[in-house]
């Protein structure tokens, strides 16, 4: 199958590198968003979200006219939707955005087109929902137009990079579509390329996560066995890792993202009597900000009233993205302790969160504190000498959730320093 024009609906955090890769291997790319904040930034040639080298990616094909911007979709040989895949608080997945962006293709939707489903989506979703949307065109999926199920599976910081060299799996409702989703993808996709059906591509996508947070789940709970038994769970975990088939992750404070901390919910929501043990791991890693807003009580006492500095907000290191950060939500727990908090995120400087102050520079972040609270391992925080810090701060209690710093440094320096996980190295 041969393409010129394509459509992409959605211009997030997938959607926008997806185009702008397109776009920058010689095709016509319509990126389509209903936001007019990152409408009108892409007219004015600018990316809206910060990805390494996406910027001058987007400024170039931007320029060169190869993509373009709507608020809605025109005919094209394919469509991309790429939208986001939320969900409720009762951690249903709400698809009111897949199947919107599915109505919207209708309209333009044209015998001979491939529709593409890259949206994180429950088992079934592409069949049981996408399919009948696209049908009310009056034409048949398979027969009169092609669709698959190819999610994405790249790593914030590395998407660029991610989405020419990984592995791509698609998924179509026939044989025959998902060899149109190859011929698409094929346009810049270096490695190695999977067709399946497209059920078994929406599980494998959940999969991978899921099997993430449950080892992370598990990780995260050994620190708490470690607090509780007089451990130091990093050392426990680098010995335990030299068993030739072990390999422990390291635990944090909590988990976050678009994906890991959402999509195992679609499982348990799509079949809760056979997912105990997601569900379970969920319920841990979904708890992990409260058992680090316990240690940080313990270690400071009472928090009415104390001064909090509050160092990373994103939900990993070096991105801007801050989407089920754990971080967040340990900041709106100290505040609900009634701590006077300060945060510092410095690929989001301008972010808001109710009743806590953010910081422009780290300096301003760490004044006037009484203890400081380290949640991402930015390089940027990674690196910092304590001798200077000592400078910029009062505060001689810190607390290391992502075990970054150096013990013996930072004592050194005149700190009482506490890691998560960490009852054996303990000062306090």
């Amino acid at each position: 199958m041969e393409f010129n024009q394509i459509c992409i609906i959605g211009l997030g955090y997938i959607g926008l590198p997806t185009a702008s890769t397109f776009a920058s291997h010689g095709l016509k790319v319509i990126g389509v968003d209903r936001n007019q904040e990152v409408i009108k930034s892409l007219r004015n040639g600018k990316a809206h979200i910060y990805e390494p080298g996406l910027g001058e990616i987007v400024e170039k094909v931007l320029r060169e006219g190869n993509l373009q911007v709507s608020e809605k979709p025109v005919e094209a040989d394919a469509f991309i939707i790429a939208v986001p895949t939320p969900f409720y608080d009762d951690k249903k997945a709400d698809l009111s955005y897949v199947r919107s962006a599915a109505e919207s293709v209708v309209p333009v939707l044209r015998k001979g087109n491939l529709v593409v489903l890259e949206s994180t989506s429950p088992p079934l979703t592409t069949r049981d929902v996408v399919k009948p949307i696209l049908e009310r065109s009056g034409l048949k999926a398979g027969e009169d137009f092609k669709l698959v199920y190819s999610p994405e599976r790249v790593l914030p910081g590395q998407i660029l990079k991610e989405l020419v060299e990984n592995a791509r799996v698609i998924g179509g409702i026939d044989q025959a579509s998902a060899e149109a989703g190859r011929d698409l993808y094929s346009i810049f996709v270096k490695g190695e390329i999977v067709l399946t059906d497209a059920t078994t591509s929406e599980m494998v996508k959940l999969m991978e996560n899921t099997y993430r947070d449950v080892n992370i789940a598990i990780a995260n709970e050994f620190s708490r066995l470690a607090e509780r038994f007089g451990v130091d769970v990093w050392e426990a975990i680098s010995i335990a890792n030299r068993h030739p088939r072990v390999k422990i992750l390291n635990p944090g404070p909590g988990v976050g993202g678009h994906c890991i901390s959402v999509d195992p919910w679609f499982f348990v929501e799509s079949a809760p009597d056979l997912t105990p043990l997601i569900h379970t791991a969920r319920k841990v890693n979904d708890s992990q900000p409260d058992f680090v807003v316990t240690l940080f009580t313990e270690v400071v006492g009472s928090l009415k009233g104390k001064r909090v500095s509050i160092l990373g907000l994103a939900y990993k290191p070096d991105v801007d993205d801050l989407r089920e950060s754990p971080a967040v939500e340990i900041a709106r727990h100290l505040v609900e302790e009634g701590a006077l908090v300060t945060a510092f995120e410095p690929f989001k400087t301008d972010f808001k969160i109710e009743n806590v102050r953010m910081a422009k520079t780290l300096e301003e972040g760490l004044e006037n504190a009484d203890a400081v609270l380290l949640l991402v391992a930015h390089t940027q925080f990674k690196n910092l000498d304590p001798i200077v810090i000592s400078g910029y701060t009062t505060a001689r209690i810190v607390i290391d959730a992502v075990n970054v710093w150096n013990i013996e440094s930072w004592k050194k320096a005149g700190f009482n320093i506490v890691r998560l996980g960490d009852r054996k190295n303990r000062a306090l």
